[in-house]
């Protein structure tokens, strides 16, 4: 293409047409100003939950094992919270408590139960009783429990016959169960060792 090809613009002379260093400090301005505004209108973090996920639960406390009334028949003797534990055991983000219960004989060695404890799923009343893992039918008591890894461990003591005296549990066993397709497996029992 030759120059002479293109016609003569005539352009008025406009003084901003240069330029100089307050105009790269006024433009450098206005560009902080657009991204100070930017920072202060962005939009709140999404809360919509991935699809087939739970929604995210506010954080609140674990439930407490005193609020809660437990299945076992005590006549008027009560019932006594020997050991708890709290975690979240499903993933939902909340934390659930897993509470070995007995009733407060005063002597002996009662049988205990293990309850897993949460919230009603409105969020409104006492906490409730979702599943049992070991009931006093069982005729066991619980040495140890706690919750780690999603897991509930505890160390549950029984006896090796009937004549073994109520107060002095003779077997040991460790114990796990992990929530899993809805409800809570147990994993499969160390082999039960004399104490």
């Amino acid at each position: 293409m030759q120059p002479s090809a293109l016609p003569d613009l005539v352009l008025p002379d406009l003084a901003h047409n240069r330029t100089s260093p307050v105009h790269w400090l006024a433009t450098a301005t206005a560009m902080a100003g657009v991204i100070a505004l930017a920072g202060v209108l962005t939009p709140d973090p999404a809360t919509a939950s991935q699809p087939g996920g739970k929604p995210a639960r506010p954080h609140v406390a674990a439930p407490n094992p005193a609020a809660v009334t437990f299945p076992l028949k005590c006549g008027g003797a009560g019932t006594t919270v020997t050991r708890k534990a709290s975690g979240d055991l499903d993933g939902d983000g909340s934390s659930e408590t897993v509470a070995a219960v007995r009733c407060d004989a005063g002597s002996g060695t009662p049988p205990s139960g293990i309850y897993v404890l949460t919230w009603p799923g409105t969020g409104e009343g006492p906490p409730r009783i979702v599943a049992t893992l070991v009931s006093p039918a069982d005729q066991q008591s619980v040495g140890a429990l706690a919750i780690g890894d999603g897991a509930v461990t505890a160390t549950l003591l029984g006896y090796s016959s009937p004549d073994v005296p109520r107060w002095n549990p003779d077997v040991r066993q460790q114990v796990k169960w992990r929530w899993q397709g809805g409800k809570f497996v147990r994993s499969v029992p160390s082999q039960a060792r004399s104490v």
